[in-house]
């Protein structure tokens, strides 16, 4: 097993899985120059040491994770075979962001120019708490084996082939679902709110949906905090429903529901300090006032 793990970065998903690791007594790593307060206290809480700079990670790591927004997947792995160029350290790197297979492609030329192995990666499931097995780590590639070392320390690895892509591919289908509906949720509320219905529908729900009604109340004041991050997640859900010829408007659509979302003051929120007191009602009736109306 792999004796020192970099994570970059350490946000919701990586800080907890750089929990998880360093509890399982590897040496978990970080960079975090430049990095927000937020994630030098996240990376803090859950015990990730910081190299201090991307050129350190390379030469300390033997494999590097990379779990960020999905529209900074591409810069990071360049920057990261920039510096295993610079030092001559090639460890092993695996993207576990949420991309469409052409883009995980994409990041595996570039990583595999600087001479390094790569790992296909999508993570599926809540950020591990040490609880439990955790969440699956999917994983697609020539050789998934410095990612089946870790299977059980905090999380699951699953491996679903030799072809980098097909793990991705497995992730953007399963987002597709649950992201997916969270936004047509919001979309039929949205809509009822400004028909000016909101009420009529609730009691409809009431009546005749009410396991949806409950998953919209729980999960529709969250929406917001995570919108702006989700919103290239459903563009790379589009990207990979068009390659293979599937109708890519559905997640198209979803992404504009976050752009809404992310123009909302509720957006500014955090996971640790979200408002658990609002309501699906004021989360909509807020939301509608940015909508891009004719």
């Amino acid at each position: 097993m792999t004796d020192t793990i970099a994570v970059l970065m350490p946000g919701d998903m990586g800080h907890a899985t750089g929990r998880v690791l360093a509890a399982a007594g590897i040496d978990a790593i970080t960079c975090l120059d430049g990095r927000s307060d937020r994630t030098k206290d996240l990376a803090e809480a859950a015990g990730l040491r910081d190299a201090g700079n991307l050129d350190a990670v390379v030469e300390a790591a033997s494999l590097i994770l990379s779990i960020l927004p999905p529209a900074a997947a591409l810069d990071q792995a360049e920057n990261v075979a920039q510096a295993m160029t610079r030092c001559g350290a090639q460890p092993v790197y695996v993207d576990c962001n949420a991309i469409s297979p052409a883009t995980v492609q994409g990041i595996a030329a570039v990583i595999e120019a600087a001479g390094a192995p790569f790992i296909d990666a999508g993570i599926i499931g809540l950020k591990p708490d040490g609880v439990g097995p955790g969440p699956r780590f999917y994983v697609s590639g020539a050789d998934t084996g410095p990612m089946l070392t870790l299977d059980g320390k905090g999380f699951q690895v699953k491996a679903v082939g030799s072809e980098v892509g097909r793990a991705s591919a497995l992730k953007m289908c399963y987002a597709g679902l649950t992201k997916g509906t969270w936004t047509l949720h919001t979309a039929v509320l949205l809509t009822a709110e400004e028909h000016g219905l909101t009420a009529e529908l609730r009691e409809e729900f009431e009546n005749s949906q009410a396991p949806a009604l409950a998953a919209m109340q729980a999960r529709t004041p969250r929406l917001p905090a995570d919108s702006g991050r989700w919103i290239g997640e459903m563009e790379e859900i589009a990207k990979t429903f068009a390659e293979v010829g599937v109708p890519s408007g559905f997640h198209e659509g979803a992404a504009a529901i976050f752009r809404t979302l992310a123009q909302t003051p509720f957006a500014s929120e955090t996971r640790e300090n979200f408002d658990a007191g609002r309501t699906m009602e004021e989360t909509i009736r807020t939301a509608a006032g940015f909508l891009d109306k004719p």
